[in-house]
């Protein structure tokens, strides 16, 4: 007999899932396998508390204390050659662990090795900028601080970078609604008309995927286009005449006839 599964929240998971398929896991290698990170945990051990350290697509990945991010940046910057940032982000573990797994990605040109530095930090925790020892982080801190919320201290300029500085929430938390929540979706009414013109404008449509037929560009209504601005509603539709293949154009596309198409009255 099949065993019994709960589907309360059936809807709320993927719609297919292979019951056969196996994640495949990345290997992690032990420090030894590589000299050069060897002598890099040496030396990082020597200075700092390495919590752990492993080699993963020939990619050297430290976890550390959050308070010793500095500390540590340095050190890899003036001690051990990892003269470039390449990156600077974050991950979302806010619903699991309460907070958010922070990582920077050095690139050290002298030895031709990469670096991922990694630790964690509370939800309201904050962390020290390393701004003043790799300017890319100025706007790599300010994107971690606009779409997470995590606050840097002693940045130059900490404010949003992407979203308005009034926006309300961080759009890259997993809680944060995929089309915007009920601020965004009247953002630009009651910034360009006020919260008085709601009624008669309406909220704004998020959703990237939705298509208005009658809309004035026309894009979705082959050999309906209209002029710009033109209003058309479904009493006055216009059809046009238009052509979608050049003559003598690519022998093998069937040409467009307008009159072989069929507009369906409902789904089949």
């Amino acid at each position: 007999m099949r065993e019994y599964k709960d589907k309360k929240d059936v809807q709320q998971k993927s719609y297919f899932s292979d019951r056969f398929y196996v994640t495949p896991s990345i290997a992690k290698l032990d420090v030894s396998q590589d000299e050069i990170f060897e002598n890099d945990i040496k030396y990082l051990t020597s200075n700092v508390n390495i919590l752990k350290s492993y080699i993963e697509k020939e990619h050297l990945v430290i976890y550390i204390n959050p308070v010793d991010n500095l500390k540590v940046a340095e050190i890899l910057k003036n001690n051990l050659d990892y003269d470039m940032m390449m990156d600077i982000s974050a991950i979302d573990y806010l619903a699991s662990k309460g907070g958010f797994e922070i990582f920077y990605e050095f690139l050290s040109m002298r030895k031709h090795k990469r670096l991922r530095l990694k630790f964690f930090i509370q939800e309201k925790e904050s962390i020290n900028s390393v701004y003043g020892l790799f300017k890319m982080a100025n706007w790599a801190e300010r994107e971690m601080y606009d779409m997470y919320g995590i606050k840097i201290l002693n940045h130059p300029n900490m404010k949003r970078i992407l979203m308005p500085n009034d926006w309300q929430g961080h759009p890259l938390r997993k809680t944060y609604p995929l089309q915007g929540d009920e601020f965004a979706a009247w953002y630009e009414v009651d910034k360009i008309f006020g919260k008085e013109a709601r009624d008669i404008i309406g909220p704004e449509i998020r959703d990237a995927a939705a298509i208005d037929r009658y809309d004035t560009t026309r894009f979705s209504r082959l050999g309906h286009e209209v002029p710009y601005g033109t209003e058309v509603t479904p009493n006055n539709e216009q059809k046009s005449s238009k052509e979608y293949v050049e003559e003598d154009g690519v022998a093998f596309i069937k040409k467009f006839k307008e009159d072989d198409t069929v507009i369906l009255k409902e789904r089949k």
